[in-house]
């Protein structure tokens, strides 16, 4: 019964990880109060804000690697071009077995140490550990259902999400750079909203009053405008049409996915 209400959390979680966090903004507000330049120095303040920023996006660096890797047919995160026919275990997938949570790991931790308070960045981490061990947990259950002695043996060799580099087994496929643009730039501006929306609160908590840092509003208005630029090209052309796409409309597969709800996992 345990194992199946784990599981259970696991399925709600992840069906609703786009909203979920947003329960967490009073607590991110709480932990900006007080909020000040390191050392009184507006520069420091820039190099910090920047800092934090780079950790984040070499996290949606990680899962864009990641994805344009993945072939199709494969057990990663499933769309309509990936079904769980067999798993992945090369590349990204050699090194730990959930790398897309990885790369989630590093983009919440580097939003973290942007609100620069230690107790907030502890509860984030442990409430992304306690948040994700459920969704693997029913990823897991079901990848060892559907395959077995694959499954354990692979898992076996490769950490859970700690990278073990010596394991580095080279993808079987090309980097297909349009599957990556196509499935992580909402997750660029993603991070470019959220950091312009720190930077914003911050400085209000600061000042009093609102507040607008120029650099920032260089970052909104360059993540707003390729943002707007690929989901045109996604949405009305072809140009980020993935191989595995194309694959799957030539040789369509029967094989259904993880479901999550009425969604594919």
């Amino acid at each position: 019964m345990l194992r199946e209400e784990m599981s259970k959390q696991g399925l709600f979680l992840f069906r609703w990880r786009s909203y979920l966090p947003l329960l967490g903004l009073p607590l991110v507000v709480l932990a900006m109060t007080g909020f000040s330049y390191p050392f009184g120095s507006h520069l420091y303040d820039i190099l910090w804000d920047l800092f934090s920023f780079a950790i984040s996006l070499s996290g949606l660096a990680i899962r864009a690697l990641t994805v344009g890797f993945v072939p199709p047919g494969t057990s990663g995160r499933n769309t309509k071009c990936q079904k769980a026919t067999r798993l992945n275990t090369t590349g990204a997938y050699s090194l730990v077995r959930h790398p897309l949570y990885l790369g989630n790991f590093v983009i919440v931790a580097g939003a973290s140490l942007f609100v620069r308070n230690f107790w907030f960045s502890l509860v984030v981490v442990l409430g992304f550990v306690l948040y994700y061990e459920r969704i693997i947990y029913a990823e897991e259950s079901f990848l060892l259902e559907k395959f077995g002695k694959e499954f354990t043996e692979w898992a076996r060799r490769t950490p859970l999400i700690v990278p073990f580099f010596k394991s580095y087994t080279p993808p079987d496929r090309p980097f297909d750079w349009r599957m990556a643009l196509r499935r992580e730039y909402s997750g660029f501006f993603g991070i470019v909203a959220t950091f312009t929306f720190l930077e914003i609160l911050g400085d209000y908590l600061l000042h009093g009053a609102l507040v607008i840092d120029p650099l920032w509003i260089i970052i909104f208005v360059v993540g707003l405008v390729t943002y707007l630029m690929l989901m045109f090209l996604k949405k009305k052309t072809s140009v980020l049409t993935a191989r595995c796409e194309i694959a799957s409309k030539e040789a369509p597969s029967e094989v259904k996915p993880f479901p999550v709800g009425n969604k594919p996992l």
